[in-house]
């Protein structure tokens, strides 16, 4: 297989501009695309700031900022994706929206480009089935935020080619992250335990055994856990926390992976965590305050 040297990020938000991020601050050449051309302009915007913050923090240097910048565009369209090697979808955890993505995407794509997903739960073998390339299909699972976090899980479907999954696994190590394979099951490894665990802090507020606050305090100080189910959650997005319990019940068929009917009525309310300013925490104000 020839060398991946350019690489393209579907989805402008928090993980597809952490991809993007990392990736031309390890010399890719990068096309970050979006459903507008604008939204992919303020993704480029988004890295920017991020690399800002990084030469803030002297993590970087101000030239290797500069130079990673001249290395990232905006795509004007999906044929702008056309040149690149691999392709990483970062869109949205819900897998109608992935395949009409990748029902998009395949057609201006080389034959020998790589497609892969940043899905957090989803089978890689279904949606690679969906595509013209099952065999040069995988998961690329980042964990958020990307920057910031080591871990990488690689997902091989059962399609997916050794030559793809070894030339993946080199672009990853160029990345200087610690990567994880895991096989093609529900949530794989990372969320397979961690959203299980936040769904039952929802169900020990829900039944009354712990506040938010208790429940947060327990888990950081007797746990040692770095936050608190309900902090970390909030981060996550609720919504997204919502997709994967749902993949793991439905996908595993078993009743411990039930969504707790208050983690399903706080999406419904649309308060998903920080993104949306109220989850179980409201952050409106100078600091945050639990709304249980």
């Amino acid at each position: 297989m020839s060398e991946v040297r350019t690489v393209g990020v579907i989805g402008a938000g928090q993980m597809g501009t952490g991809i993007a991020q990392v990736c031309a601050l390890a010399g890719f050449d990068v096309v970050l695309y979006d459903v507008s051309f604008e939204q992919a302009r303020q993704g480029v915007a988004k890295v920017q700031a991020g690399l800002d913050r990084q030469v803030a923090g002297e993590k970087i240097a101000a030239t290797e900022r500069d130079e990673a910048l001249a290395r990232l565009k905006a795509a004007d369209g999906v044929n702008d994706l056309a040149p690149c090697d691999l392709v990483i979808e970062a869109a949205t955890e819900k897998e109608e929206i992935k395949r009409r993505i990748f029902a998009q995407v395949c057609p201006v794509l080389r034959p020998d480009a790589i497609l892969a997903s940043n899905t957090s739960s989803i089978s890689i073998t279904r949606l690679a089935a969906g595509t013209d390339r099952p065999e040069r299909f995988l998961g690329i699972h980042f964990m958020n935020p990307v920057p910031v976090m080591k871990l990488v899980e690689l997902v091989r479907g059962i399609a997916t080619d050794d030559a793809v999954f070894e030339a993946s696994k080199a672009v990853v190590q160029k990345l200087d992250k610690t990567i994880i394979v895991s096989e093609d099951f529900p949530g794989f490894i990372v969320n397979r335990i961690l959203i299980p665990m936040i769904n039952e802090a929802i169900y020990t507020l829900h039944e009354g055994i712990g506040s938010v606050e208790s429940i947060d305090a327990s888990m950081r100080l007797g746990a040692n856990h770095p936050m608190g189910p309900f902090q970390l959650a909030d981060f996550i997005g609720l919504d997204t926390c919502l997709s994967i319990m749902q993949v793991l019940h439905d996908g595993l068929a078993d009743s411990k992976y039930r969504p707790c009917p208050l983690l399903v009525k706080y999406v419904e309310a649309g308060w998903l965590g920080r993104k949306t300013k109220r989850g179980f925490y409201d952050y409106r104000g100078e600091t945050p305050v639990p709304t249980r």
